[in-house]
């Protein structure tokens, strides 16, 4: 009787029911494919509640808390999410003006202030306190958060040292557009009548010193024709001087 009950278990066929609808994986991106993590540690996250009356400290969630960093953009960002949840209670980029202060003088907690943070999907600013587990995973957190600081430093100084060189390139642009355009004034048309009216002033001026010159050459000419007047007036006279001496002496002669 076992071997028959074996027998008729083994003979029994798979059973395989197929799917209705094939449904191909889902790849879930997180928005942290292109970020690099610094540091990872678990905590408690708080925030502080202006609103209630009296304000107070309300818990935000437990989860894993990260230091984020773009290689790409150079920025650095604080992101925590709850567990089982994975809700984002923490979102926000590390300034290099904030400033991590002990929490009620605790060498585990610290508090920092925000002024924007998207964890609620809308930017706003918060006041938020995080407690580590112990007082070792609280100076590492603070040594990432110091070294995020560094780099959105150095992120800001490039960045300003660009704006003053788009400055003045855009100055520099703006000067020459400028010169273009005060050349653009200067017509091809212009240029032309401009050579003509050098060549038109040229050529009077030639003519003045040619006529000049002819002028001092008709004065000249006119001065020795008046010379050799007087030269052949004096040479008649002296011409007709002369037989009238002789005449004289004749006379004298003959009365002697």
């Amino acid at each position: 009787m076992a071997d028959d009950k074996e027998d008729s278990v083994s003979e029994s066929p798979d059973i395989y029911f197929e799917p209705l609808v094939n449904l191909p994986p889902v790849e879930v991106k997180t928005l942290e494919e292109n970020e690099e993590e610094l540091l990872k540690l678990r905590a408690k996250l708080f925030r502080y509640d202006a609103t209630e009356e009296p304000p107070e400290w309300k818990e935000r969630g437990v989860g894993d808390v990260k230091i984020l960093w773009n290689r790409v953009q150079n920025t650095c960002r604080v992101l925590m999410r709850r567990d089982k949840t994975l809700k984002i209670c923490a979102n926000h980029y590390i300034l290099p003006r904030m400033e991590l202060k002990p929490n009620c003088g605790s060498d585990r907690a610290w508090v920092w202030s925000t002024p924007l943070d998207y964890a609620d999907e809308e930017a706003k600013p918060e006041l938020l306190a995080i407690r580590f587990a112990n007082s070792e995973n609280a100076q590492k957190f603070k040594e990432k958060f110091q070294e995020a600081q560094e780099i959105m430093k150095e992120r800001q100084e490039r960045s300003r040292n660009e704006d003053t060189e788009n400055r003045n390139k855009d100055t520099d642009d703006k000067e020459a557009d400028k010169v273009v355009e005060k050349l653009g004034k200067l017509s091809v048309r212009d240029q032309p009548s401009g050579a003509d009216g050098d060549s038109k002033q040229n050529d009077k001026e030639q003519g003045s010193k040619e006529n000049k010159n002819s002028n001092n050459e008709s004065s000249s000419q006119d001065n020795e024709r008046d010379k050799a007047g007087e030269n052949s007036e004096i040479i008649k006279s002296d011409k007709e001087d002369s037989p009238s001496e002789t005449n004289t002496e004749d006379s004298n002669e003959a009365e002697r």
